[in-house]
C-alpha cells in the first residue's frame, strides 16, 4: 500500500522505476526494433498551476487540437471540497488523496474506452510533488502510460489580478495565498514536467503548450 505521508520516490536506491523521461532510450520491447514495430504509448496529459494560471482554457485548446478526451478536474471534487474552497478554507492533503486517485482512475478508464487519440488531457493543480505523484502511479498499473505535466507558471500578484477579475468560481481571490502556501514548483529531476511562464499573452501560452504535445506526440506518429 503506498503511503502519501512522503512523496513517491522517482527512483529507488539502486533502481530506477520511474516512467521513462522523454529522451531516454528505452528497451526494445517498448521502442521496438527493426524486427518489432514501435508500440504506441497512451498519454496523460496534466495541465497544472495555482488557481488563475488558465489550467481550463490551455487544457480545452489541447484536448481539442488533438482530438483527446478532456477531464476537468474540478469538477470531481466532492461537495465538501467545493464548500471548503468556496468559503474561503484551504483543503489539506487528506482532502484531495481521493480527488486525486480519482482523476488518475477517470484518465486510465478514458484512455481504455478510446476513441483512439492515444492521450487524455485533465486539469489538475497538482501543487505538491506528492500529488503530482498519485498520478505517476498509473505509469506502474500500465506500461504502456507515459505521464506529462504541463506547469503554468506564474506569480502570486499575477494569479491573484485575475482571479479577483473572474466571477462565479468558487476559487476566490483569497485561496490564491493558500496554493502558493504549500506550492512546491517542480523540481529539475521530474523530468516528466514542462513548466510554460503564464504571464504572456493567452495566444502565446496555447501555443507554447501545444506545440510541447505535439512534438511528444508526433514523435509517436500519433
Amino acid at each position: 500500500m503506498l503511503s502519501y505521508d512522503t512523496a513517491v520516490p522517482i527512483a529507488a536506491k539502486g533502481q530506477d522505476t520511474s516512467p521513462a523521461p522523454l529522451t531516454a532510450t528505452l528497451p526494445t520491447s517498448i521502442v521496438g526494433s527493426a524486427e518489432k514495430p514501435a508500440e504506441m504509448h497512451n498519454h496523460i496529459w496534466l495541465v497544472t498551476g495555482p488557481a488563475g494560471c488558465g489550467k481550463t482554457t490551455i487544457a480545452e485548446h489541447i484536448a481539442e487540437a488533438n482530438g483527446m478526451p478532456y477531464i476537468e478536474g474540478d469538477s470531481y471534487h466532492t461537495a465538501a471540497n467545493v464548500e471548503k474552497m468556496r468559503t474561503g478554507v484551504p483543503l489539506t492533503d487528506a482532502d484531495r488523496w481521493d480527488w486525486l486517485t480519482l482523476l488518475r482512475d477517470e484518465s486510465m478508464r478514458r484512455l481504455a474506452e478510446g476513441p483512439p487519440s492515444h492521450g487524455v488531457v485533465v486539469t489538475c493543480s497538482a501543487l505538491k510533488r506528492k500529488y503530482r505523484d498519485v498520478i505517476r502511479v498509473a505509469a506502474y498499473y500500465n506500461s504502456n502510460i507515459l505521464i506529462h505535466f504541463i506547469y503554468l507558471d506564474a506569480s502570486e500578484e499575477v494569479l491573484l489580478q485575475r482571479v479577483s477579475a473572474r466571477q462565479g468560481h468558487y476559487m476566490g481571490a483569497n485561496m490564491v495565498q493558500s496554493q502558493f502556501d504549500i506550492l512546491e514548483r517542480p523540481a529539475v529531476d521530474e523530468t516528466d514536467v514542462f513548466s510554460i511562464d503564464v504571464s504572456r499573452s493567452i495566444e502565446e501560452v496555447k501555443r507554447d503548450a501545444l506545440a510541447q504535445v505535439n512534438e511528444v506526440m508526433n514523435s509517436e506518429g500519433v
